[in-house]
C-alpha cells in the first residue's frame, strides 16, 4: 500500500465517520422536533402537572424545568468549590511532583469514564445508612460526585497551558504559592475556567441515570431542600413509559426543552471561551505589577526608617 492509497483510504474513513456522527445527531434531532414541537406549548412551560397530567389532560413541566435548574446549580455550585482549589493544588503545589501528579489525573480520568448509575447507586446506599429520604439535597450531593471528576480534569487542562515561567517569575518575586494561585496564575484562564464550569452544569442538567434514585419524583415545585423534586430528564423517563400517545409527545416535547436549554449553555461557553471578555495578563504585565508593588513596599520602608531617624 502506498502513501497515497493510505492517505486516500483514512480520508474516506474519516470522512464517512463524520457523517454518520453528523446523520445520527441529525435524525435525533429532528425526530424530537416532529413529535415534540407540535405539543410544545405556553401551558406546558409555564404550568405544573394537574391532575390527570400523566392520562393526557391538562398541566405542564415547569415543576421538571425548574427543579433541573435547582438541581444542577446547586451542583454546579458546589463542586466549583471543590473543583477549583484542587484543580490550583495539582498545578501549583504539585507541578514538581509528575509521578504523584500523573496518578491523581489517572484516578480522575477513572472516576470520569465510572457510568453515572454507580453514582445513583452510591448516593442511594449513602442514603438508606443515613436514613435520608430521597430529596434535593440528595440529588445535588450525588450530582455534585458526579460532576467533580469532569470540573477537576476540565480545570487542569485549562492550567496546563499556562506558560511555567509565569509561575517561576512569579516565585522569584516573592509572591507565596497561593498569591500566585488566585492573583496571577487564575487571571491567566477566567474565561477558560467559566467554559469548564458551563459544560459540568449542562452535564449536570441532562444526567438522569444518577439522580434516578436519589430525588424522587413530585408534582410539585420544591420550597426546601428536603422536599423531593422533578427533573426534565425524568420527566422524559417517565413520560415515554406511558402507553397513551398524548403523553409520550409530551415526552419529545420535554426532550425539546433540555437540547435547547443544553444548546444555550453550549453556544454561551463557545462565545466565553473565543470573547476576550476579561484582560488576560502576559508574563510581562505580571512581572512588571508584582516589580512595581514591591518598589513601593520598598520605598515605604525607607521612608519610614528615614522618618525615625530624624525624629
Amino acid at each position: 500500500m502506498t502513501k497515497k492509497t493510505e492517505e486516500n483510504f483514512f480520508k474516506i474513513l474519516m470522512i464517512l465517520s463524520t457523517s454518520i456522527i453528523l446523520f445520527s445527531l441529525i435524525l435525533i434531532i429532528v425526530s424530537i422536533l416532529i413529535k415534540g414541537l407540535p405539543v410544545l406549548s405556553v401551558e406546558m412551560l409555564t404550568k405544573v402537572p394537574q391532575g390527570g397530567y400523566y392520562f393526557g389532560k391538562g398541566g405542564g413541566i415547569l415543576n421538571a424545568i425548574v427543579g433541573s435548574l435547582y438541581l444542577s446549580t446547586g451542583a454546579t455550585v458546589l463542586a466549583f468549590l471543590i473543583a477549583l482549589p484542587v484543580s490550583l493544588f495539582m498545578n501549583i503545589y504539585l507541578i514538581k511532583k509528575k509521578r504523584l501528579l500523573n496518578t491523581i489525573r489517572y484516578l480522575l480520568d477513572l472516576l470520569w469514564g465510572v457510568p453515572s448509575i454507580v453514582y445513583g447507586a452510591f448516593g442511594f446506599t449513602i442514603m438508606v445508612y443515613l436514613g435520608i429520604r430521597t430529596s434535593l439535597l440528595a440529588g445535588i450531593i450525588t450530582v455534585t460526585l458526579f460532576i467533580i471528576p469532569i470540573m477537576i480534569r476540565a480545570m487542569d487542562e485549562v492550567f496546563k497551558t499556562v506558560p511555567l515561567g509565569l509561575i517561576e517569575a512569579s516565585f522569584s518575586l516573592g509572591s507565596t504559592k497561593s498569591e500566585t494561585s488566585f492573583r496571577v496564575f487564575l487571571k491567566q484562564v477566567i474565561p477558560s475556567v467559566v467554559t469548564a464550569v458551563l459544560l459540568s452544569f449542562g452535564r449536570a442538567i441532562g444526567d438522569a441515570a444518577s439522580i434516578l434514585f436519589t430525588t424522587g419524583y413530585t408534582d410539585h415545585i420544591p420550597t426546601s431542600l428536603l422536599e423531593p423534586t422533578a427533573t426534565l430528564p425524568l420527566a422524559v423517563f417517565f413520560q415515554l413509559s406511558s402507553p397513551i400517545p398524548e403523553v409520550q409527545n409530551r415526552a419529545y416535547a420535554s426532550a425539546l426543552v433540555l437540547i435547547v436549554i443544553i444548546l444555550i449553555i453550549s453556544i454561551l461557553s463557545r462565545i466565553l471561551s473565543n470573547k476576550n471578555t476579561l484582560k488576560k495578563l502576559n508574563i510581562k504585565t505580571a512581572i512588571n505589577k508584582r516589580f512595581i508593588y514591591y518598589k513601593n513596599v520598598r520605598q515605604n520602608y525607607i521612608q519610614s526608617r528615614g522618618n525615625k531617624k530624624y525624629r
